[in-house]
């Protein structure tokens, strides 16, 4: 069985025999990274085992003055850090600053918060004596990340469970390879030791063999629902926790009281951020009553001043995707589209070999026997829908596999708070679009992924929640 479950993941992962860093702007393969050989593998295990009896015993004020270093070091080197974003995924360098600042404040978060969240629960009991629940770690974790925010997904996993006191094995995605020997090489330089945080450039094989290992307590993956079901699988076969997080079609709901200038303005960033690179983007515009003319006209004439540009440039706001398939697998869903009867109103491009770009883009007329109604568009195109009432929307929004975020923009803001009720998300967010920090909780529902991330939430996922009794004498 886990040389079954080793060819699906080798499968659904893509993973090539090497990591490479292929700047997206030009093709130009970069640098190239070999594999970890199978005797390394089990070296990464072993050596992870025996820090987390060290670690989980340091004392939690140590542990949490790491992660402070860790912060001023993300901080120091922003700009090296953000052009490695820029170089191995595209990200515009504004972006990727933002993404180190954000990333910063992670750590910083979880050294100043990690003692309140990790005190002794006291219960109220019924019986004589004392109870308490403590919140204790449990041991070697794999995590499992993507490209599109190379140092902001592996904080979010990272920051709260080297607080806590376990230890970290992390495969990143191939083709940032350079960005996280930068993560590990910030963790070294801050003092952590060398076993707590172990950056593994592993095949998809030898990720499945790390989660098998009796010595491996838990798991984490950011990426597609396909390897999160691959990931899921073999972790519950094994019994190990699981955290998974994976893709979204966010609704992005417009009342006909709503503000539209905000509204499209909202529309546009939380389409476009990262080049629509996003998990919780939104991604389906649903638009009710007589608004949708003029919505779909501002929004359609927003969306087409958007221009690529080169992602070292301060001013330009969409770089190129990450990869050229990645615009191909874009090309393909709005092509789907258009030949079964949707409207391309702007946009709409053909892959070409002057660099993994894509234009911002605008479908019309969707339905469901497209694959744009009910797959996840991971780029820079956006599907507008018209319906006849705030029910009709909801029930639209509902109408999808996935369950990460959504936004609802109205005037009547306790409106806003009952359809957001209703709606089947993790995340509801009124008169915004989604956005991140280190004291929200991070998570969907349905086929967007199982668990908590960030917040005190994140702390608690891989942690033993252990009862002490005291019964009196």
């Amino acid at each position: 069985m886990i040389a079954k479950t080793k060819t699906f993941l080798q499968k659904e992962f893509r993973i090539m025999s090497n990591y490479a860093t292929i700047n997206p702007a030009t093709g130009e393969r970069v640098a190239e990274f070999p594999t970890l050989t199978d005797d390394e593998v089990q070296d990464v295990l072993k050596r992870s085992s025996t820090e987390y009896r060290n670690w989980r015993s340091t004392p939690l004020a140590e542990r949490a003055a790491v992660l402070t270093r860790v912060a001023e070091l993300h901080r120091e080197r922003s700009e090296e850090l953000a052009a490695l974003l820029t170089l191995e995924m595209g990200k515009p360098i504004a972006e990727a600053r933002g993404e180190v600042a954000l990333v910063a404040s992670i750590y910083a978060y979880y050294a100043d918060n990690a003692e309140r969240f990790l005190r002794d629960e006291p219960l109220e009991i019924s019986g004589r004596g004392s109870a308490v629940v403590r919140t204790e770690p449990i041991g070697p974790l794999v995590g499992i990340m993507p490209w599109n925010f190379p140092y902001y997904q592996v904080a979010r996993f990272a920051a709260p469970n080297i607080a806590l006191g376990n230890t970290v094995i992390l495969k990143h995605s191939r083709n940032c390879p350079q960005s996280a020997l930068a993560i590990e090489a910030v963790f070294r330089d801050a003092g952590l030791p060398a076993d707590v945080y172990i950056n593994a450039f592993a095949t998809s094989g030898q990720i499945a063999t790390m989660v098998a290992d009796p010595r491996v307590q838990g798991v984490s993956l950011t990426g597609s629902e396909k390897a999160g079901s691959a990931v899921g699988e073999i972790a519950g076969r094994h019994m190990k926790k699981y955290v998974l997080e994976l893709g979204g079609s966010d609704p992005f709901i417009v009342l006909p009281d709503a503000d539209l200038d905000k509204a499209v303005a909202g529309a546009v960033a939380g389409r476009m951020y990262n080049g629509g690179q996003a998990c919780t983007a939104s991604k389906r515009f649903i638009i009710v009553g007589d608004i949708y003319d003029e919505f779909l006209r501002r929004y359609t004439a927003a969306m087409s001043k958007i221009a690529p540009g080169d992602p070292t440039d301060t001013q330009t706001t969409l770089g190129p995707l990450s990869s050229q398939a990645s615009v191909e697998e874009i090309a393909e869903l709005v092509n789907d589209a258009v030949s079964k009867g949707a409207t391309a109103v702007t946009g709409e491009g053909a892959p070409n070999d002057s660099g993994a770009y894509y234009p911002a883009t605008v479908l019309t007329g969707v339905t469901p026997e497209m694959r744009a109604y009910s797959e996840e568009i991971f780029g820079p195109a956006a599907v507008v829908f018209h319906v006849d009432s705030p029910e009709a929307a909801i029930d639209l929004a509902n109408d999808s596999p996935f369950g990460l975020s959504s936004s609802i923009y109205t005037a009547d803001v306790e409106a806003g708070r009952q359809l957001a009720e209703l709606l089947e998300t993790g995340m509801v967010w009124i008169n915004s679009i989604s956005r991140s920090a280190p004291d929200l909780p991070f998570g969907g529902v349905k086929r967007s992924g199982v668990g908590r991330e960030l917040a005190q939430y994140g702390i608690n996922e891989f942690a033993n929640k252990k009862l002490i009794r005291i019964p009196s004498a």
